[in-house]
């Protein structure tokens, strides 16, 4: 549904408009907000933090800042609650328009993941979620599904938490959401992991705080056991759809090789049809898989980053310039490459199961490129400075490189995957990324080098984000032109 690196889903409706946010983790801006009216087709209108301050993001390792948004709406005023791990802690943002601009937000003072949002019909505010410790003797314990009323003007906590449930037995019960139907309240989790025993299950009680009872035919969905396309389908949170059909929105990855094992998007969303039942439960359906066609689309960067734009631990905006040159953008270095906590770097999430990206590069007095990036330990990239292009694969503890001589001036860049060819049974890995130039005697592209995708994978990596590609440079400045993207699900 929303393709490439787009984890822990949330979506809200607000008359016929249904709006979305995700994770964005060491990224920014961060928490993106998708709008669609039917369900099927989303378009970014915008992100929750777009300024300084509104999340810890700057110093936050890898895995950990902005994680599993919930998005609400009540008397005119959208929320978007969050955990900023290694950061500002539970945060609550407001807005009277999704696409921005959000407020910097109220920290309330929990510990614990994945909140959720809530009230009752007195105007209650509950905040249901997982109690995972953070710090101390005992980080990495999990507490179970726990819950707090909170005043949302100030972030007092009022009262004492409070422990809801455990889930049917899964590991990590995680990812709550708290719904009244009919005369119940329902309180949707997912347990089993955010791999593949990923699953989502049900309970319910007379009130917001319970108790509450599980449902006899948990898990309501899971991939786990199965060969379906989609695997570690969890985390959901449901709506009533466009045509008053019951649907939930969840994360899911889309392995591929052999025998699956590798996913190069990481946990992307996705919806799937859901119902009540006759004795008030609730079923889900299991996850099928519907790609988007092909696509391409080009970025002149002649003007300011749009919203699907990215940076790591900076926002694009603060290294973006088209002042310089007119009709390019321009990157400044500052001696650090991708392994850099804070590259010089701005991207765009990898929609595709194989895609290729090419930007026309001009670094006279600079080197930079292009690159794909999962973490600072994994990345590859195409590099030019005057005179020759170099091509780089790096892995934990490897790297990997090769290099020709070009023309001075402006050189095109290449940098794409394919599916690897069969051997027996069929291929292995999630693909071949390669990486090259477009040579100017020709016109045509110059593989530099080529290597296995599985290092740039949800399972490989084990980061929570997906590939990201985009633009960087290392030192001096570097302009770009032009930057195209064509890709495929095939």
């Amino acid at each position: 549904m929303i393709p490439g690196f787009n984890p822990d889903p949330s979506v809200v409706r607000v008359g016929d408009d249904f709006y979305l946010a995700t994770s964005t983790f060491e990224y920014l801006p961060g928490i993106p907000i998708y709008h669609s009216t039917d369900m099927e087709n989303w378009t970014q209108i915008g992100n929750v933090a777009t300024r300084d301050g509104q999340l810890g993001v700057p110093d936050a390792p890898t895995n950990l800042g902005v994680w599993a948004p919930t998005i609400r709406h009540r008397d005119g005023v959208f929320y978007v609650i969050v955990t900023d791990t290694a950061g500002r802690g539970t945060c609550v943002f407001t807005a009277s328009d999704p696409a921005g601009p959000w407020s910097d937000g109220v920290v309330i003072d929990l510990e614990g993941i994945d909140p959720d949002l809530a009230w009752d019909d007195a105007g209650t505010a509950y905040v249901t979620y997982s109690g995972l410790v953070l710090s101390g003797p005992d980080i990495g314990a999990h507490r179970g599904i726990e819950q707090v009323t909170v005043d949302l003007d100030t972030g007092a906590v009022l009262g004492a938490k409070r422990s809801l449930w455990s889930g049917d037995g899964g590991m990590f019960p995680e990812a709550p959401h708290l719904y009244r139907h009919g005369g119940f309240w329902y309180l949707l989790v997912a347990e089993g992991g955010t791999e593949r025993g990923h699953s989502v299950s049900i309970a319910r009680g007379g009130a917001p705080d319970g108790p509450f009872t599980s449902c006899p035919s948990n898990p309501l969905v899971t991939a786990r056991g199965t060969a379906r396309p989609v695997q570690c389908t969890g985390h959901g949170d449901l709506v009533e759809g466009p045509d008053g059909r019951w649907v939930v929105v969840l994360l899911g990855t889309r392995p591929r090789g052999m025998v699956r094992s590798f996913s190069a998007l990481g946990r992307e969303t996705f919806a799937t049809p859901a119902r009540w039942t006759s004795d008030g439960w609730l079923e889900i359906d299991p996850v099928e898989l519907s790609p988007r066609a092909a696509f391409g689309w080009e970025a002149p960067l002649d003007a300011a980053p749009g919203p699907e734009w990215i940076g790591v631990r900076r926002r694009p905006d603060q290294v973006w310039d088209n002042s310089p040159r007119p009709g390019w953008l321009t990157l400044r270095g500052q001696d650090e490459g991708m392994g850099a906590l804070r590259p010089v770097f701005v991207g765009r999430r990898q929609q595709h199961q194989t895609c290729e990206a090419r930007v026309v590069v001009d670094a006279a007095v600079g080197v930079g490129g292009l690159a794909v990036r999962y973490d600072e330990g994994l990345h590859y990239e195409v590099e030019a400075s005057d005179g020759v292009v170099t091509a780089r694969a790096v892995i934990p503890g490897f790297t990997r490189e090769a290099s020709a001589r070009v023309p001075s001036g402006a050189v095109e860049l290449v940098l794409g995957s394919r599916v690897p060819p069969a051997e027996g049974l069929g291929h292995v890995s999630s693909d071949l990324v390669y990486l090259g130039y477009v040579s100017p005697d020709d016109g045509q592209p110059r593989v530099l080098l080529e290597v296995d995708g599985r290092y740039l994978s949800n399972e490989t990596a084990g980061s929570f984000t997906g590939r990201v590609f985009g633009l960087y440079t290392v030192s001096g400045r570097v302009d770009f032109q032009r930057l195209k993207y064509t890709g495929s699900n095939q």
